[in-house]
């Protein structure tokens, strides 16, 4: 029987990724990428639901608890991560081609297309994440009573694979992986979730950011 625990920190993420599925599966069937454009506001405000429900049973995030320092330094990581997430891009480095997102209707931006997306991909996606990835998978690997399990001593085999399976989540899979190792040694070393979550948000944020000033709509 699945626990509460396991419960509160699985469903918005399989919510999530569910939406993926159902917008792949559209679009083979002869949908275009305009018409799927509001499946994501639709798929944040039922994670976002998820996790204003849930809030209580996530203990890690609770209080904020962290100094300066860790703070700077998820800060400075997660600067990092938008770096490298749009250089490492080379072929090898990607599987497939991504859709990516497009919030222009005949060259103009949708204000709320843009709004969504940003608010979705820098607030409501780091904590879905990083509540699955590191406050849960990397921790269940190491113990399934994953609880009790403090960041510091998770072990070789709970950074190794959820760094995989981290990567292989995105169609950059290396930028995955370098992500997903750098977000998970923040958890392991600060011992607070909202470092890691901190850093995700900064990564993506400024990639938002940069995908706007760019107009690279499929790194969205």
């Amino acid at each position: 029987m699945v626990s509460r625990a396991v419960l509160v920190r699985v469903l918005p993420f399989a919510i999530y990724m569910a939406f993926i599925a159902i917008a792949d599966l559209l679009t083979r069937i002869g949908m275009n990428a305009d018409s799927l454009r509001w499946l994501y506001p639709v798929k944040i405000a039922l994670v976002s639901v998820c996790l204003v429900v849930f809030w209580k049973q996530y203990d890690e995030l609770r209080s904020w608890q962290m100094n300066w320092r860790t703070v700077f330094t998820a800060g400075l990581a997660g600067l990092l991560v938008l770096w490298l997430w749009v250089h490492l891009d080379a072929s090898w480095m990607s599987v497939g081609k991504s859709a990516g997102f497009d919030p222009r209707d005949d060259g103009q931006l949708r204000l709320p297309l843009v709004i969504v997306r940003l608010i979705g991909g820098a607030l409501v996606v780091p904590i879905m994440e990083e509540l699955f990835w590191r406050s849960f998978l990397m921790r269940w690997i190491v113990a399934p009573g994953f609880e009790a399990v403090p960041p510091a001593h998770i072990n070789l085999q709970g950074f190794v694979v959820t760094v995989i399976l981290f990567g292989v989540e995105h169609n950059l899979w290396l930028a995955g992986m370098v992500a997903g190792a750098i977000y998970s040694l923040l958890y392991m070393r600060s011992g607070k979730l909202w470092s890691p979550i901190m850093a995700h948000a900064v990564t993506n944020g400024g990639l938002g950011i940069w995908i706007l000033a760019t107009g690279n709509w499929s790194y969205w």
